[in-house]
């Protein structure tokens, strides 16, 4: 039985240097694909301006690996963004299994780790949205973020993760493990 390894990434906010940070992972790691949980084009009017914000340039990155994309859409991200991206944008969610687990992914502003769909023991529940890496079990269900590539918030580092038979890995930018839980 073939083993997935997938990146994930959040919150790109049009941000030249979190898109291209997607790449290099890639790269770096090469994933059979790449969860993009949302927010890919715009900064939104509650964050500042992203680091090198191009969201023109960050359509032309990201279409590049159009085929290797899995999407859901962001707080941030608008109907007239799909007219731009190559790869669906418009869910709010998607199910996947990834390993033998049942993979929920979204952006995390309508499905919270609050309140979602119902889930089983095993489980894997991943969003974005808040900025900030998170590896938690609750009642067997594991809550994933793999923070942002280009915003962190709570003093955290930009990161990304990695979804593999390992668990899943939050990585800094330069490769490092920033955290791990197994799944």
């Amino acid at each position: 039985m073939n083993k997935t390894k997938v990146l994930v990434v959040s919150d790109i906010h049009g941000s030249c240097v979190g898109a291209r940070a997607v790449i290099d992972a890639v790269s770096f790691h090469k994933p059979e694909y790449i969860l993009c949980l949302g927010d890919i084009l715009y900064h939104g009017p509650r964050n500042d301006l992203p680091e090198e914000y191009d969201p023109k340039k960050v359509i032309d990155i990201m279409n590049a690996y159009s085929s290797d994309i899995i999407a859901v859409r962001g707080n941030c991200d608008a109907e007239v963004d799909q007219m731009v991206l190559q790869f669906p944008i418009t869910a709010d969610y998607n199910i996947l299994m990834i390993n033998g687990k049942k993979v929920f992914m979204t952006h995390g502003h309508v499905s919270t780790p609050e309140k979602h769909l119902p889930l089983c023991e095993g489980d894997v529940f991943l969003s974005g949205h808040t900025h900030v890496p998170t590896t938690a079990n609750k009642d067997g269900i594991f809550y994933l973020n793999p923070g942002s590539v280009s915003i962190p918030k709570g003093g955290h580092p930009a990161t990304y993760a990695l979804l593999d038979e390992t668990g899943f890995t939050v990585y800094t930018l330069d490769h490092q493990v920033y955290m791990h839980t197994e799944l």
